[in-house]
């Protein structure tokens, strides 16, 4: 047997190691002048990110919510070639129809019915690996496998408009990588969540969601924490109530950033392992995992810069 310093010496060390990993990035705007460049704000903020989460990244945009009755679905295809023409003339002669899809490559998204359950069973009986990754009247999510440069690029992130969104940047440490263990993550309508840190219960809290008939569509810790949120809002929880559950329920080192349609919250684990900055003005309040992808938002010399202390839920309202 060889000594344990010979056997350590001879393991090599991932570069990162050691080190906090994940980037996170928000914005929740008050004044609707900002509005139109919701986008080009965020993009930089994300790139800005890319050491903390070269693997894959995902954005969550809250735009003007669609009419009373209907909801927005991001939908997206590891087929290539995907007939999305056909799609639509599918539910359109189904009670479900008509729909309204934009699609860009492997993505789109498809304005339709406002029964959740019943589009989606529609959708995965078309097409079984079409994946819905986000849903809600105002939410549109994009995530993807790549750097944040290429795939705010690939989706047209900067020219997004809206009042509120929320940015992650991934290095994986718990699952693989692929856009579905990518965040952020979209368990119900409006609601998104996005975790910088990791969970060392995540397999009993799945365990314990399973019973409830909850259940998850990936083995990412990160999904158990959005389902734990979103089961406790459809309990009747507000979302600061569903947070300090977070707290008291699940075991770990982490960060996470929530938001709905008109709530956006933060909470740092007991002991603030993983960091976060928060930035308020009279326009905006921004959220980055590290200051240096907030030093270009307008106005922020004179904002009220803060650290959320451990164990603290900020929640924000429109």
């Amino acid at each position: 047997m060889y000594p344990r310093s010979t056997r350590r010496a001879s393991v090599p060390r991932r570069k990162w190691e050691g080190f906090a990993v994940c980037g996170i990035v928000g914005l929740h705007l008050s004044d609707p002048s900002l509005e139109p460049d919701l986008g080009r704000l965020l993009t930089p903020m994300l790139t800005a990110m890319t050491s903390r989460g070269p693997d894959s990244a995902g954005v969550a945009v809250y735009t003007a919510p669609v009419p009373a009755g209907r909801l927005r679905f991001s939908l997206r295809t590891t087929q290539a070639g995907f007939d999305w023409t056909a799609l639509a003339v599918h539910l359109r002669e189904s009670p479900l129809g008509p729909v309204e899809i934009n699609d860009w490559g492997n993505c789109a998204t498809l304005v339709g019915a406002g029964d959740a359950p019943a589009m989606i069973a529609a959708l995965h009986a078309f097409a079984p690996d079409l994946a819905v990754v986000g849903y809600g009247r105002a939410l549109e999510v994009f995530k993807d496998v790549g750097t944040p440069a290429q795939i705010c690029e690939r989706h047209g992130i900067g020219s997004v408009q809206g009042y509120q969104a929320v940015g992650h940047t991934r290095m994986a440490t718990e699952s693989a990588v692929t856009t579905e263990h990518s965040h952020p993550f979209a368990p119900a309508a409006d609601l998104c969540l996005v975790h910088n840190g990791s969970f060392s219960n995540h397999a009993t809290l799945r365990r314990r969601l399973e019973d409830l008939g909850v259940r998850c569509e990936t083995d990412n810790d990160s999904e158990v924490a959005a389902r734990f949120v979103a089961h406790h809002l459809d309990q009747g929880d507000d979302l600061g109530d569903a947070l300090r559950r977070v707290l008291k329920d699940f075991d770990g080192f982490y960060t996470l950033l929530v938001s709905t349609r008109d709530e956006f919250a933060v909470v740092r684990d007991p002991f603030a392992c993983k960091p976060l900055v928060v930035a308020e003005t009279a326009g905006y309040v921004a959220v980055a995992s590290e200051y240096h992808a907030l030093a270009g938002l307008p106005g922020i010399d004179s904002a009220r810069v803060f650290e959320p202390m451990p164990e603290e839920v900020h929640v924000w309202s429109r």
